[in-house]
């Protein structure tokens, strides 16, 4: 399963996307949030709808079945708790969110795998942090750099992400670049660029699949 973080509508509906939902763990979080963009104004939730169609149309191609957590980029939501709900009962054999993110921090760029830890379940567990391994070796391979800001070459393991800790799948979320950094903005914001994403995270995937 293929799960586009954010989406577009969610700015124009903030009533909907604050409202309160289970996160995992005992907490709560909002639905969902509208996502970051470039200091250009490119949308994170463009970048995550494109970059997820390209990855799920190369692993079509490969004959491996593939569903998503929306279908379009003008909806609202759905809430982190249901996007978990779909991979569940898709009952995946991978569920990969897919993100940019927007620090501010002084160099701040890379990109990095998250999964949840500790583990819930035992598909949080070896499965998840071999999923994790598997797509951050796709993008390094590619030529992707690991985050200098989050996490450990590439890895970073998180206890608070509703969408990891409510699966029961082995689930990771990838957080391709950071919008805030000239460079990694530009490539975002490039047909080529998001071409190059998508196929490093096909190739994670199918390798993980293997």
């Amino acid at each position: 399963m293929l799960d586009p973080g954010h989406n577009g509508g969610n700015g124009s509906h903030p009533k909907e996307i604050n409202r309160s939902v289970p996160a995992g763990r005992g907490e709560t979080k909002p639905c969902n949030t509208t996502g970051t963009s470039t200091n250009a104004g490119y949308t994170e939730h463009a970048f995550n709808f494109d970059v997820a169609n390209q990855v799920g149309k190369a692993l079509s191609a490969k004959g491996i079945k593939v569903v998503y957590t929306r279908s379009d980029d003008s909806g609202v939501g759905p809430c982190v708790d249901r996007r978990a709900e779909i991979g569940n009962a898709a009952n995946a054999d991978a569920v990969v969110s897919i993100h940019a993110d927007g620090s501010t921090s002084a160099g701040a760029h890379g990109f990095h795998v998250a999964y949840s830890s500790p583990p819930l379940n035992a598909a949080q567990g070896a499965p998840s942090t071999a999923l994790a391994r598997a797509l951050r070796d796709g993008l390094r391979s590619d030529g992707f750099t690991t985050s200098t800001y989050i996490g450990s070459a590439g890895l970073s393991p998180r206890s608070d992400l509703a969408g990891l800790n409510l699966s029961t799948r082995p689930t990771v979320l990838v957080e391709c670049g950071n919008m805030r950094n000239a460079a990694e903005a530009a490539q975002m914001s490039s047909a080529p660029g998001r071409a190059q994403y998508a196929a490093a995270i096909a190739a994670g995937i199918e390798a993980y699949l293997g």
